[in-house]
């Protein structure tokens, strides 16, 4: 989850000036609650990477019995999370994984994280995410699809806003529409000192869906704003996966 200087995350995602934006990541939002929501004896669940907490303010409508932790490590990010559900209860706003009991929780959601994670991270996060599922406890994991035409969709939005920039330049978004998106991703620092990947895309959905099928049962893949599309033309894929040992 990424904060720029200047911008509260909010801003930088679902109140963002494009109406399209805006749209789809508050449509993120809704239909990663209706995939949880098929779970709803769930009593205790995790936002992973929570941001700015606002998903976890719709968890808390959605699951009224429920304890939630939301987890953020990034300490601006973190700040708004604590400022944004001030109002709620039942939420603890946590910045480390260890807060939080192993094998505590029946329900976790980790959305539009794990593509700003170099293998590493990736890897460290899916052992966490394991680690924090009791027997039987479901993850809901989204990521935004970057290859073939949502690539060339999302490419032409980016280059009418920051033209050359590196998710906007002809080459890389002409790739990743084949399938094959740039390898080499420029690398950052979040606040917190952890490596990630500011933007979106190079990011490729499949191998990560091959991992996730190797730790845990898929239950079943969702795709955003139009369920049914699956991966074909969605901004967002969500992987529903169950730790069954």
């Amino acid at each position: 989850m990424i904060l720029a200087p200047m911008n509260s995350y909010a801003d930088l995602t679902r109140n963002d000036p494009s109406r399209v934006k805006s749209f789809l990541q508050r449509r993120r939002l809704r239909d990663a609650i209706r995939l949880g929501s098929d779970y709803a004896k769930a009593r205790r669940i995790v936002d992973y990477g929570a941001a700015d907490g606002e998903f976890c303010k719709l968890l808390a409508a959605q699951f009224p019995d429920a304890t939630i932790w939301c987890f953020e490590p990034a300490a601006s990010l973190r700040s708004e999370a604590v400022e944004n559900l001030r109002a709620v209860d039942r939420v603890a706003v946590v910045d480390s994984v260890s807060s939080i009991p192993s094998g505590s929780c029946d329900l976790l959601f980790c959305m539009e994280v794990l593509e700003h994670l170099p293998p590493e991270g990736v890897e460290k996060s899916i052992e966490q995410i394991r680690r924090l599922l009791q027997t039987g406890g479901v993850a809901v994991i989204g990521v935004p699809i970057e290859i073939h035409g949502s690539a060339l969709l999302k490419g032409f939005f980016r280059m009418g806003r920051r033209y050359g920039a590196f998710d906007a330049r002809p080459g890389n978004i002409l790739r990743a529409s084949a399938g094959f998106p740039p390898p080499s991703r420029p690398m950052s620092e979040l606040e917190s000192g952890l490596p990630w990947h500011h933007e979106h895309l190079g990011f490729d959905h499949r191998p990560l869906g091959k991992r996730l099928r190797r730790e845990f049962t898929l239950v079943r893949t969702a795709g955003s704003p139009v369920r049914w599309l699956g991966a074909f033309l969605n901004s967002e894929l969500y992987f529903v996966v169950r730790k069954d040992a």
